[in-house]
């Protein structure tokens, strides 16, 4: 397993931008699949985006979240620009040491979420 530790969630405005990282232990980083997922208040848990040999997004948030990783740093990142209201949630790193998944349960290791508030 490997341990995860998001960073750089806070409070912006509509259309403003923030970039999250997510830093990762261990010396196979470069093996994992990592993924971002979120939880909105009072709703479920829900796919953001994921990256592996290749990317993929969810609808709501294509062109205007950009996720990208660093292996020499162990790091995933999301750059999360244009953002609005219903952006706001929990925002949890997620690695799965296979192929990429959009799917939660796929994933075994977790961060501990970092919050994301966007004011209108």
């Amino acid at each position: 397993q490997v341990q995860l530790v998001e960073s750089g969630g806070g409070l912006v405005q509509a259309g403003g931008s923030l970039r999250l990282s997510c830093a990762a232990s261990g010396r196979t980083f470069n093996s994992y699949a990592m993924g971002w997922f979120r939880q909105p208040p009072g709703k479920e848990r829900e796919f953001v985006a994921a990256i592996a040999a290749s990317t993929s997004y969810a609808d709501y948030v294509k062109g205007r979240f950009t996720i990208s990783r660093d292996n020499a740093k162990n790091t995933v990142y999301l750059q999360m620009d244009s953002l609005k209201p219903e952006d706001t949630a929990v925002y949890y790193c997620a690695a799965r040491l296979s192929r990429l998944s959009t799917r939660s349960g796929d994933y075994g290791s977790w961060g501990q979420g970092t919050q994301v508030t966007v004011s209108s």
